[in-house]
């Protein structure tokens, strides 16, 4: 589904402010011209529903399968919500469905246990171009729509915090 036709690229009253929460972005080197397309949509969205840009925190790893340990470093900090950033684009071999699987087992088990939630920004595409259309092209930008759920995610964690 394109971002535009997608309920969280609402950008209006549904997306809550980000003023005075703190993001750290982990961002995969690997297929860095899509991952720094997620990454600048993801850090757009977030400065422009509030959040100081010295509140994201940038961590990068070699690759996708790297995500994992990056974001259970970043939970480790204080953050409100962590974006796991990366790419991983079909070959020849079973490659990658090991990256991809666990990747996303990798940041569900995170979820699970920590108390920082993890947004899962991670495209899994065929082609070189299906990632270029979802980071930014013709299908809009996951990045964008990651930062709004990490802004919804930081604000479920917080009303559910004890203090």
């Amino acid at each position: 589904m394109a971002t535009a036709q997608h309920p969280y690229f609402d950008q209006g009253e549904n997306v809550p402010t980000g003023k005075g929460r703190t993001f750290a972005l982990v961002v995969s080197e690997w297929n860095s011209a899509i991952t720094e397309n997620l990454f600048e949509g993801a850090k757009e969205t977030l400065l422009r529903h509030g959040v100081a840009a010295n509140s994201i925190h940038r961590l990068d790893v070699p690759g996708s399968f790297e995500l994992v340990y990056g974001a259970k470093l970043a939970q480790q900090r204080n953050v409100d919500a962590v974006i796991a950033i990366g790419s991983v684009i079909q070959g020849e071999t079973r490659h990658f469905d090991f990256v991809c699987e666990g990747v996303t087992q990798g940041i569900q088990q995170l979820n699970l246990a920590g108390t920082v939630p993890v947004i899962f920004c991670v495209l899994t595409d065929n082609t070189l171009q299906q990632a270029k259309d979802r980071s930014g092209g013709a299908l809009g930008n996951k990045g964008t729509e990651a930062a709004v759920a990490a802004l919804k995610m930081a604000k479920l964690r917080a009303q559910n915090t004890r203090k």
